[in-house]
């Protein structure tokens, strides 16, 4: 069986501003499509979580402070996934209809084999 790596979960803070606190805060110009503006505004954000090094960037929108604000959503969702633990995998046997249909698939495969062969001769 494989070990489950056990991590105590990290706390997600309410506030947008308490979550920030634990972040770095980059921005840049986004760049891309749209002209003048991004080319001379830096709308684009990059939030680096510390204790988890989870990296969000967004620069989706024109202004920076919209632009936070889905980061930080995008980022608490990435926190939340990585709070979640996997389910343990519960072994079952196969169905009776599974092992019947596997048994036949084998007996036509097996008298395809034996029609293949040569026929024998009988010695009377």
């Amino acid at each position: 069986m494989a070990e489950h790596l056990e991590h105590s979960g990290v706390p997600i803070p309410e506030s947008n501003s308490e979550l920030l606190g634990q972040c770095r805060v980059d921005v840049f110009r986004s760049g891309g499509k749209g002209g003048q503006h991004q080319n001379v505004t830096e709308s684009g954000v990059r939030l680096t979580h510390l204790s988890t090094g989870t990296v969000v960037t967004s620069r989706r929108f024109r202004s920076q402070l919209a632009n936070k604000r889905n980061a930080l959503v995008t980022l608490r969702k990435r926190l939340a996934a990585l709070n979640e633990r996997e389910k343990e995998r519960i072994p079952t046997q196969p169905s009776r209809g599974v092992q019947e249909r596997r048994l036949s698939s084998r007996q036509r495969h097996s008298s395809k084999k034996t029609l293949r062969q040569k026929p024998k001769l009988d010695d009377d």
